[in-house]
């Protein structure tokens, strides 16, 4: 992955004044607002197929929480096809998959971000059985483990149709984000998705639209619109 395209994806850190960051930040504000009785702690994000741009969101979604003065923890749980090591260009040596077998501690495979307040854990070594590392009881240990040291953790994961990664994952956390790429999806194929998070009682928070096409001048409000807001 080249840099300019990693750039591109964390436009939220390179370009926080666009239309596009202050969606982000729309993300975040809906996110907290989303639950009064409950803490929205542990956030899974994912899509129904790939190249929906959930990982994209995902990371962009860490950078507007860790701006609003909040420890932050991106944790890449696809064990299939990790991305998170090339967006931050960090190591993947240590990761998940190697705190989930033992190979390392947590705080090992936590490493730090260019992002203040923001620290990555990526995937590791691909395992043989990702469902079964991420069903187990030290996935579980883990996150509670992460609960007590960071005001947000987000949990990147494979997509809901392609494996039951995401499935477990969702029973682990507070709130489910859907990432559906309108121009890509299929109104049955995003619904499949949504009944795969309720067969497994997760709760869904919402769903990220992308790729959809703004007019000019509404483009041009968002851009003015809170460019003083962090």
């Amino acid at each position: 992955m080249s840099q300019s395209k990693n750039k591109r994806q964390l436009i939220t850190l390179t370009n926080p004044k666009s239309p596009i960051s202050e969606s982000y930040r729309s993300l975040r504000t809906n996110i907290d607002f989303s639950s009064i009785d409950e803490k929205m702690q542990v956030i899974m994000v994912s899509s129904a197929g790939p190249g929906e741009g959930k990982s994209t969101t995902i990371t962009n979604l860490a950078i507007t929480f860790a701006q609003s003065e909040r420890k932050v923890v991106l944790i890449d749980a696809d064990l299939r096809k990790p991305t998170a090591h090339h967006t931050f260009s960090i190591s993947n040596r240590f990761g998940l998959s190697s705190v989930l077998s033992q190979q390392c501690s947590l705080e090992e495979a936590t490493q730090h971000s260019n992002v203040p307040g923001m620290d990555i854990i990526t995937a590791g070594a691909i395992p043989p059985n990702p469902a079964e590392m991420l069903n187990s009881k030290r996935m579980s240990a883990v996150i509670d483990a992460l609960r007590q040291k960071y005001d947000v953790i987000l949990i990147d994961t494979p997509p809901l149709l392609a494996v039951t990664d995401a499935q477990i994952v969702a029973t682990k956390s507070d709130g489910v984000v859907l990432v559906v790429d309108q121009g890509r999806v299929k109104r049955e194929i995003g619904k499949k998705a949504v009944q795969n998070l309720q067969s497994v009682n997760a709760r869904i928070l919402g769903v990220v639209l992308n790729n959809v096409k703004r007019r000019a001048k509404e483009e041009a409000y968002y851009y003015y619109y809170g460019t003083d807001e962090k």
